[in-house]
């Protein structure tokens, strides 16, 4: 009795578990309505299976475009931004007119911002946001999103600026005079005063680890060794890393 039990207890939880994964074959409204209703509930990855659904049954659906720009902001609300700048790249090829491009190129510009909470971590994301950030205003100087887009833009120039200082800084402690030369003699914009530019404050807890961009506890294990020295050091004519 105890195993006719059992069978039934597993029989009822496999259908149970397949009448999710076999839905299929339903209308674009179904499937946008389910989009809403797992966003509402803050579970984005069903938001995300069932939008691959909708593309999948319904690519031509007129709700599809709107679906892509919704878990675009679901997910930047959600401090996924890989994921929103994803939607926001699929908007802006498939579905976005003039107008809606620019807001769309402005939330790219604003998800890579906001991933952005320590700027001493990732020099190429910086980059790339800067680039972006450029372009932007080069292609839509009378933009509504203009100025958002200009102070975002500055306290990237000065993250960048922190970042290669505390680089500069690195290649010092371990004796890259040129290399340390190289990373200061990068200045992004002539008009800002960098006399004047305050290193950002790290919380307590993380200057142990970063350190103060001068220092840090664990400098004593760093190799002088070529696998700590980045692709932009300085070499000099016999190819030595200075």
């Amino acid at each position: 009795m105890k195993i006719f039990l059992a069978l039934i207890s597993v029989v009822f939880f496999i259908s149970g578990c397949s009448k999710d994964i076999e839905e299929y074959n339903k209308p674009a409204v179904y499937w946008y309505g389910k989009i809403i209703e797992s966003i509402a509930d803050g579970d984005l990855d069903k938001a995300d299976n069932y939008y691959a659904s909708l593309q999948g049954e319904h690519i031509g659906s007129p709700l599809l475009p709107e679906a892509t720009a919704v878990l675009a902001v679901a997910h930047m609300y959600d401090e996924e931004y890989l994921l929103s700048e994803h939607f926001l790249d699929e908007y802006v090829k498939r579905y976005a007119n003039e107008n809606q491009r620019e807001f769309a190129e402005f939330l790219k510009i604003k998800a890579k911002y906001l991933s952005l909470p320590n700027p001493r971590r990732d020099q190429v994301l910086i980059d790339e946001a800067i680039k972006e950030a450029v372009a932007f205003q080069r292609n839509y100087p009378h933009s509504d999103y203009y100025a958002l887009v200009d102070s975002m833009l500055t306290n990237l120039y000065l993250a960048q600026a922190s970042l290669n200082e505390t680089i500069a800084s690195l290649y010092e402690r371990i004796d890259k005079p040129k290399s340390a030369a190289y990373y200061r003699g990068i200045k992004p914009e002539p008009w800002i005063n960098w006399d004047e530019i305050e290193r950002a404050n790290s919380p307590w807890y993380r200057k142990w680890f970063e350190g103060d961009g001068s220092s840090s506890w664990y400098a004593f294990m760093i190799p002088d060794t070529q696998s700590v020295v980045s692709r932009n050091s300085v070499k000099d004519e016999n190819d030595e890393i200075k």
